[in-house]
Parts: C-alpha cells; structure tokens; sequence
C-alpha cells in the first residue's frame, strides 16, 4: 500500500470561480461576519437561534486567528459581481488517519438565491479532495434547509442518514440529514452530479 502524504491544511488558497472567490480571512472581515453572524435566517439554519450573538472582540480575534490553523480552513466568500464578503466556507473536523473532514458554510443575505452557495461547495469540496488528498467529506443539514440539502446534492453528496430530534426548535424537534461525498465519487462528477 502506498503512503500518502498528510494533508497540508496550512496554505490558504484563493479559489475563483464564476461567481465567487473564496479567500483566507482577514482581521478587517470580523464586523462584516458579525452582521452575517446575527442574520436570523443565518441563526435558524446553523441551528443557533436562541443563542446570545458573538461578542466583537471574541469575533475579531477569531477570524484574525484563521490563517494560522494547521488542521482546518475557512475561507470567506466573496460575491465576484459586488465584492462583498457574504459568508464562509469551512473543512473541520480533519481525521488524518482517515483522510477525511466535516465541511459547513454559510451565506449571509447579500448573497443568497443566485447560486453563490452551489459554487462555493463545489470550489471547497474540489480543493479538499484534489489538493489536500481527502478520501471523505460529510456535513448534516437540518430538515428546514432544503435550499443547502439541493446545493450539497448538486455538488455529489449523498444521504447517508437521519439523526433523529438533533435540535431542539421552537416546541419541537428538528431532524439532520448525514451527507458525505467521497474522492472517487468526486472523480467521476467533479461536483456536477446529475439529481
């Protein structure tokens, strides 16, 4: 069996596409992801509503402190058409062993309905499995996010469970869906599978 290098989580690439740049975060984002970060729509489908915000200065110090991780990357999304930064786009959860990560993002309200978020997975996803050797990326979306659930099928992950009652919303209980896509998946489709 042929040893793979580990993968390098230190560079933090610049990724373009069509209608999207993903790029390293700078200390100057923070107020910019504060107001994303306080979205209600953000809140409900991350699963924080109910939860008190982010205090500025831990904000600050957090996206200022994004470069220097070793073993996971976040990446701003940037609007090519304005400019604007309107989300992230994250590898976590890094299993060397395993070679595989758990993968999140968000988009902010300047950036939502003109498929910045179909974009933004697909250049994520391609990177994690084309440069840093990944063999499995999986996320869980809640039930009341169809929009993200249609984005990562479009992008090649598949269903692979329930996690039943995983939040507590409102005065009820709210399903997740485990979805995980995987490198010679990504051979075959590049990010454009066919559902």
């Amino acid at each position: 069996m042929t040893e793979r290098r580990p993968a390098d989580f230190s560079a933090k690439p610049t990724l373009t596409g069509t209608k999207v740049v993903l790029r390293p975060f700078t200390v100057e984002d923070a107020p910019t992801m504060a107001a994303i970060l306080r979205d209600p729509e953000v809140l409900l489908l991350t699963g924080s509503a109910g939860t008190p915000p982010f205090p500025d200065e831990r904000l600050r110090s957090w996206y200022a402190g994004r470069n220097e991780q070793n073993d996971r990357l976040d990446l701003g999304v940037v609007d090519r058409a304005s400019g604007e930064l309107v989300g992230e786009a994250v590898l976590n959860e890094w299993d060397e062993r395993n070679r595989s990560c758990n993968f999140r993002t968000l988009i902010g309200p300047r950036g939502r309905d003109r498929g910045l978020g179909t974009e933004t997975v697909r250049l994520i996803i391609g990177y994690g499995f084309e440069y840093l050797g990944l063999n499995r990326i999986s996320l869980s979306v809640f039930d009341f996010n169809p929009r993200a659930r249609r984005a990562y099928e479009k992008a090649g992950f598949v269903a692979e469970g329930t996690e039943r009652e995983a939040l507590r919303h409102e005065d009820g209980w709210v399903d997740a869906t485990t979805m995980s896509v995987l490198a010679r998946e990504w051979a075959l489709h590049r990010g454009r599978a066919e559902v």
